[in-house]
């Protein structure tokens, strides 16, 4: 079993900018493809950004490509996403998740393990 833990949200305005980290536990996710996804009031999670196992492949929403940068440090089993330019459509509880299949994918139902989220709120 893997535990995974966000932090790093908050309340930060416009064009402003976040670190979310996502600290792993229970085993080593260095062989799992990771991702990150969000969830706004009223509406579908939906996919933000992916990395493999290695960290040699990431893969962006249209909607975050160019502002958000995601990477890993296996050494410290954790996961980052780098949110730079934040916009008030950015606001959403964020949550990372594992996937044991060692291929990277979109889709969260494709993910074996989630995180309990963290709250970006961007104020305008």
């Amino acid at each position: 079993q893997v535990q995974l833990v966000e932090s790093g949200g908050g309340l930060v305005q416009a064009g402003g900018s976040l670190r979310l980290s996502c600290a792993a536990s229970g085993r080593t996710i260095s062989g799992y493809p990771m991702g990150w996804f969000r969830q706004a009031p009223g509406k579908e999670r939906e996919f933000v950004a992916v990395i493999s196992r290695n960290g040699g492949s990431t893969y962006y929403a249209d909607s975050v490509k160019g502002r958000f940068t995601i990477s890993r440090d296996n050494a410290k089993n954790t996961v980052y996403l780098q949110m730079n330019s934040l916009r008030p459509e950015d606001t959403a509880v964020y949550y990372c998740a594992a996937r044991r299949f060692p291929v990277v994918s979109t889709n969260g139902e494709d993910y074996d393990y989630w995180g309990q989220g963290t709250q970006v709120t961007v104020s305008s």
